[in-house]
């Protein structure tokens, strides 16, 4: 089994537990970099090759930036590596999917090199036979920012296994 695979197994709680989580604490994820190398194959699997992103001498000397910045389409697909980080799972989940935002905003640039993480709050809880539907409150923050680079309400989607007779 793969760490990834072992460090999910290690979040799975019964659902009463993460019922429990319900408009309570904090999750926070560990500190990631964005470096220009995954600014770089961000812009090669999105065709975004705007020089803020990619040219770090012209960002530099064309931008308030001092230097490139990460895509805020990067930043928020970082959502998914960062929860994975630290948010409880419920037990019986075959899978989990993005159902969608209700809201994003863009508020502060993520340089290259910046660290970022992620603090997520469950802020819904729909529950279905075969699903469990979650709200989250989410924001990524950049190291030694005042403001987020971003935040969201997020709807992640837990399929579970059938119920068994």
């Amino acid at each position: 089994m793969s760490d990834t695979a072992e460090a999910l197994r290690a979040r799975l709680v019964p659902i009463d537990d993460y019922r429990a989580h319900l408009n309570g604490e904090e999750f926070v994820s560990n500190w990631l970099t964005v470096d220009q190398t995954m600014i770089d194959r961000f812009a090669d699997a999105t065709h975004d090759h705007q020089f803020i992103h990619v040219d770090p001498a012209r960002a530099k000397a064309e931008t308030p930036f001092g230097g490139t910045i990460a895509h805020g389409f990067l930043t928020l697909s970082l959502l998914s590596a960062l929860a994975y980080d630290v948010l409880p799972a419920v037990e019986h989940t075959r899978m989990g999917v993005n159902y969608g935002f209700e809201s994003v905003r863009f508020i502060t640039p993520v340089k290259s090199g910046a660290r970022v993480r992620g603090r997520f709050r469950l802020v819904g809880l729909t529950e279905r036979a075969v699903s469990v539907q979650s709200a989250w409150e989410a924001a990524v923050e950049v190291e030694g920012a005042a403001k987020p680079a971003l935040t969201a309400h997020w709807i992640t989607l837990a399929m579970l296994e059938p119920p068994t007779a």
